[in-house]
């Protein structure tokens, strides 16, 4: 099927080898003749990026290491695929002429190439909430000017994108985003001290990357999502509350002034708001599993434990401050959340290096990307340092 009238949309994925990436790409091969692949990107993983681009037959694939350059170039010797490798080709494969771009790379780090293709004044759907978490104000300003689309692709964004009356902002009352509280919702603090990394990453509801699966255990994910929604939405801190929901159906809701509440319901498949980024305006068809609200039987809700989890308050209190306090606490995380995966802390010790850096260091403001980076490398070695002094804790 076409999308549109009868062209083919041009598209670019940025980190296709990722969660987001790999489900992107198989809606694609479900669509196929509606999408012509302009641009491939992935961080290393040669292998899988390579096969891509040649069932994709794109015309540019770039990995984020440069030393993985050769083996990507030999990978896809006789293909027409121009082959690329650095932060510098990453940026490249973002100015590349696509209209539709998905960006999907994980962490700050898809940060310069996502406002690359933001300033070409194309659709980009934003897979990557540090985007706006690390630089809010200069992302939707260049939004702004440059006359770009911006398609949330995160479930939660996506739903309330889809209910939220943008001609009556001021109606709204709140914005209410759901969690599925993690694998550690139920257990107590002091378990959760003795938490794996092997047991933070297996997501009940969700198939996600280790380090996004990490972030829905700590809860840190839905304070990243809580600064998103207040730039994607235009919506104070007051006006946008949190609900814990286990079963991951009502994907957020947004509460308007005369009582009503609407909701975006699905049973939890990325590949939902992926299409519905990939096809707008309009919608295309996804393998989703239908919703079947009778053989749920049931929905529940509580508001999340300050208690047990601290991350929410941290990313309330980064919002609330503004400025770079927003860009520290996302790079402490990230530090944070690489040294538990690689044993070096305990899961607890997540949130202490936060909070830590976040007092440490001074809320300086920003005004281009520049700054934006200088600012998240000096929170980056402090949580680093902190880290070193911390240990794994029993």
């Amino acid at each position: 099927m076409a999308i549109g009238n009868s062209a083919t949309r041009r598209i670019a994925i940025l980190g296709s080898t990722g969660s987001v990436g790999t489900q992107t790409i198989d809606l694609i091969e479900r669509n196929r003749d509606a999408y012509e692949v302009e641009a491939l990107t992935a961080n290393g993983n040669v292998a899988l990026l390579a096969r891509q681009a040649r069932a994709l037959n794109a015309k540019f694939a770039v990995v984020a290491d440069p030393r993985k350059y050769t083996a990507l170039k030999e990978a896809l010797a006789g293909t027409r695929t121009e082959v690329a490798a650095g932060p510098e080709a990453l940026i490249a494969a973002a100015e590349r002429p696509s209209e539709w771009v998905m960006a999907a790379i994980v962490g700050a780090a898809g940060l310069a190439p996502t406002l690359a293709a933001v300033k070409r004044g194309v659709t980009v759907a934003l897979a990557n909430k540090e985007c706006l978490v690390c630089a809010g104000d200069l992302m939707m300003r260049e939004v702004a000017e440059r006359k770009a689309t911006l398609l949330p692709v995160d479930s939660e964004h996506s739903a309330i994108f889809q209910v939220f009356d943008f001609a009556q902002k001021d109606k709204v009352e709140k914005v209410i985003l759901t969690a599925s509280g993690g694998p550690f919702r139920d257990i107590e603090r002091g378990q959760m001290a003795r938490v794996t990394p092997e047991q933070a990453v297996a997501h009940p509801n969700w198939d996600m990357g280790a380090k996004i699966s990490v972030d829905s255990a700590t809860m840190m994910n839905k304070g990243l999502e809580l600064i998103e929604a207040h730039h994607l939405f235009g919506l104070a801190d007051d006006r946008l509350d949190i609900l814990v929901h286990p079963q991951s159906i009502i994907h957020s809701m947004v509460a308007y002034v005369d009582g009503s509440v609407l909701a975006q319901l699905g049973t939890p498949d990325m590949r939902t708001p992926i299409a519905y980024a990939l096809g707008w305006p309009r919608r295309i068809a996804a393998p989703s599993a239908r919703l079947n609200l009778a053989e749920i039987g049931q929905l529940t809700f509580q508001p999340p434990d300050p208690e047990r989890f601290p991350a929410i308050r941290l990313a309330r209190c980064a919002l609330q401050s503004g400025g770079a306090m927003p860009t520290i606490l996302n790079a402490a995380n990230e530090i944070a959340v690489h040294g538990f995966l690689a044993r070096r802390i305990g899961f607890l010790d997540i949130a202490r290096i936060v909070e830590d850096t976040l007092e440490r260091c001074p809320a300086r403001p920003f005004t281009n990307l520049d700054d934006v980076r200088r600012i998240d490398e000096s929170a980056r070695a402090m949580a680093s340092e902190l880290m070193g002094s911390v240990g794994v804790r029993a």
